[in-house]
């Protein structure tokens, strides 16, 4: 398999990143993430409820950072106040300079997009603290637009084969800045993992929902979830495939047209 498929520079970043994000979201042990980061996977997806991940980052990530991508934020993100703590707060923890991705969770639903956050980022962006800023949205229309007009360079956006419309409201917005997308949901929510009313093909495996975004030239990195090693080694395994086929593209449209309803 080529590393073209695996791997995207990311200039933002200045790094060369692994494709498959890491996230504990759900359940992934200390165990399983280290196996995940000795297979490759660079990019961590940090969240603040994990304690464990600040044992990670300690002993593997801080003697090596330059190889590796933290992406982390505030749980809420409605002032400016809470948003420059929180960062601080991860970049004492993070035991270096900069913090690779500074984002604000679901905004309009978790988070507000007010002018005083903004500047906020901005200024620890410009302060050297951070080196991406960026937002995760199902607004799509919201990050379409913002995709055009900046200062962000990072989204993190809902995509699978049920829910597609970045590709129409979102990807062609991206030529001129060129931001970092981080694609999740790729399983929408495991309901890709199995069959729906009337569908008499084949259902998807995790590995193949990832290979469905990573296909797509716009996505830099599909963001994972696992909840055991054994996924981990899994997912993995199933992208050493590379990108999906015409035929495997065409067959999780339909799976997915199928799942949405």
């Amino acid at each position: 398999m080529s590393d073209d498929f695996l791997y995207r520079t990311i200039p933002v970043l200045g790094k060369r990143v692994h494709r498959y994000g890491l996230s504990a979201s759900y359940g992934l042990d200390e165990a399983g993430v280290r196996e995940g980061l000795e297979r490759g996977a660079n990019y961590i997806f940090w969240s603040p409820a994990k304690k464990f991940l600040r044992t990670i980052i300690t002993d593997v990530v801080a003697p090596n950072r330059e190889r590796y991508v933290l992406a982390t934020g505030p749980i809420l993100g409605y002032f400016a106040g809470s948003v420059r703590r929180a960062t601080e707060k991860a970049l004492r923890a993070s035991g270096g300079d900069y913090i690779d991705v500074l984002q604000v969770f679901w905004v309009n639903r978790m988070s507000l997009l007010s002018k005083s956050v903004l500047a906020e980022m901005v200024k620890l962006r410009d302060e050297g603290k951070v080196r991406a800023i960026g937002i995760s949205s199902h607004d799509r229309k919201l990050v379409g637009r913002l995709a055009e007009e900046g200062p962000f360079s990072m989204f993190m956006i809902r995509y699978n084969a049920a829910h597609p419309g970045a590709e129409s409201d979102i990807f062609p917005h991206l030529e001129r800045r060129k931001p970092m997308i981080v694609a999740y949901t790729a399983t929408s929510w495991r309901k890709l993992l199995r069959a729906p009313k009337g569908w008499t093909g084949k259902v998807a495996t995790a590995g193949d929902c990832y290979r469905f975004c990573l296909t797509s030239p716009h996505v830099d990195v599909v963001l994972s979830a696992p909840k055991t090693v054994v996924q981990v080694r899994e997912n993995l395994a199933a992208l050493e495939n590379g990108p999906l086929s015409e035929d495997e593209m065409t067959w999780m449209r339909d799976l997915g047209r199928a799942v949405h309803g």
